[in-house]
């Protein structure tokens, strides 16, 4: 790795120097530098104790200014070059669809607008139409009852049907019918043209029994009687359908009838050449909804690091880490002094925890334990049940880390920003262990930890650890019990592994 040779807008060109080592082989190194690059995108992004530092260091004005000279930003801003081109150019060919569209007798924009209002209204009308036709035939669906002769106007069952079950329970009931020609269906929706209602009701037998050919015959001669004799459903079998979802239907073809009587009464319904300026004007109108789309593309990536900060203040000013000094500065308050000493991928979780007190009414092995939880992530698979903490004083801390997160994610949700890390539990155990003296053996005994992980988690447990014991104005008994939590943590194979 050679580093960035050259500045970015600066420089044409850079130089790398690699060093000589006994074995190194020059072809192998010129062949590095011939090969294809490999395209680098940035995954640089405001953290909460970076941009506190920033504002300490430079103030807000002189922050934005060099997040927004960035690489991430240079990135998304080379990406927006070309959506401005685009835009252009679509802008052209804008100006050209609306001087096609133009018409003598009046302002055809507002015809046009007043077309697809309407094409819209009838569209909508449509859908809910198809809606309640479908809502009213499910419910018809619903009330039938065993017994009932219905006739089925299309589907697998066309023609007349005895109900043999009722579906009152499911979404979309589908009720078991028999056909005249003793063919055993369901009817649904799909079968129905509007609400189905019993035309006829038979008794069904209680001996009845739909695999026996003798029994669906006997049954269907008596629909076929019933037919006849057209004998009317018993009383209260006569099931009226509820209407009133259609009730909203009337307003929207009222809407319809005025938006047509404002159609006919514009002077451009009367042009010759309404239909070819119409259609000049469909162009425009769906290539002013692409350059839209594009332009909002252009804003959501320009200065998008700059916003990211501008949210990040928002969430250190809420929870009390900045002060609004009233004249547009921001002031640190000592709660963003500590922020600034800690850096980590749960900054604000971390120092979040210390000012809940979490770390207090421990001892230096659990205090070990608990920085775990803000340091370690597990693979996905490994992901399992909260296990029961090693001491009541540990779980009711490990409570206090994750209540806040998740009021913390909830900010972060509402501010668009990355979300921080759950905390994760599965290093509590073996860390708690190991700083009792246990065996790495011990330690590792079912979990699905590897050696190497483990020693490399406990190494970055021990460098918070320090971040928190140098903080200035901690409480001296905290700072005292992170120390030796890291002289109990750092023994054996870590302590080996640090010293390599």
């Amino acid at each position: 790795m050679t580093g960035r040779a050259g500045r970015r807008g600066i420089d044409i060109e850079g130089h790398a120097v690699v060093l000589w080592q006994p074995g190194t082989d020059p072809t192998a190194v010129a062949g590095l530098a011939s090969r294809r690059t490999y395209p680098l995108n940035s995954s640089f992004r405001p953290t909460y104790n970076m941009s506190i530092n920033l504002l300490a260091q430079f103030g807000r004005p002189r922050a934005r200014q060099i997040l927004e000279s960035s690489f991430a930003q240079f990135q998304a801003d080379r990406s927006v070059v070309g959506l401005a081109r685009q835009v252009r150019s679509r802008e052209e060919s804008l100006a050209g669809y609306a001087k096609s569209m133009t018409c003598h007798l009046g302002d055809f924009t507002e015809y046009a607008r007043l077309r697809r209002e309407l094409s819209d209204a009838e569209n909508a009308t449509s859908r809910t139409k198809s809606r309640v036709q479908k809502s009213l035939s499910g419910d018809s669906l619903a009330r039938l009852l065993p017994g009932d002769v219905v006739n089925v106007p299309g589907g697998r069952a066309p023609g007349p049907a005895v109900v043999l079950s009722s579906d009152h329970g499911s979404r979309e009931p589908r009720p078991a019918v028999l056909t005249l020609d003793n063919q055993l269906r369901r009817i649904g929706t799909d079968d129905l043209e509007g609400p189905i209602a019993p035309v006829t009701r038979i008794r069904i037998p209680k001996s009845f029994n739909a695999k026996v050919p003798k029994s669906r015959r006997d049954l269907t001669s008596s629909a076929r009687n019933a037919l006849r004799e057209k004998r009317p459903p018993a009383p209260g079998q006569n099931r009226n359908h509820d209407f009133g979802r259609a009730a909203a239907l009337p307003n929207q073809e009222k809407r319809i009838a005025d938006l047509r009587r404002a159609l006919k009464a514009h002077p451009c319904h009367g042009c010759s050449e309404r239909e070819d300026h119409a259609r000049w004007s469909e162009r425009w109108w769906k290539l002013r909804r692409e350059t839209d789309g594009l332009v909002r593309q252009i804003q959501g990536r320009t200065n998008t690091i700059a916003k990211t900060f501008d949210r990040v203040c928002d969430v250190l000013s809420a929870y009390g880490y900045l002060e609004d000094t009233g004249d547009g500065r921001l002031n640190i308050s000592p709660d963003g002094q500590r922020l600034r000493r800690i850096y980590g991928e749960k900054d604000l979780l971390i120092s979040q925890s210390l000012r809940l007190g979490a770390f207090d009414d421990l001892d230096a092995a659990e205090v070990a334990a608990l920085a775990s939880v803000l340091v370690y992530q597990a693979k996905r698979e490994d992901r399992g049940l909260r296990p029961r903490m090693p001491s009541v004083s540990l779980e009711t801390s490990v409570d206090v880390v994750v209540k806040e997160w998740s009021v913390l994610e909830d900010v972060e949700e509402e501010n668009k920003l990355p979300l921080t890390g759950e905390p994760e539990l599965g290093l509590v155990w073996p860390l708690y262990k190991w700083a009792r003296g246990r065996h790495l053996q011990d330690v590792l005994s079912g979990t699905d930890l590897a050696a190497g992980d483990f020693v490399r988690w406990v190494k970055q447990v021990v460098d918070l650890l320090d971040q928190l014991a140098k903080i200035p104005g901690l409480d001296p008994r905290l700072a005292r019990l992170c120390a030796e939590a890291i002289n109990l943590i750092r023994r054996g194979v870590v302590a080996y592994s640090s010293v390599l």
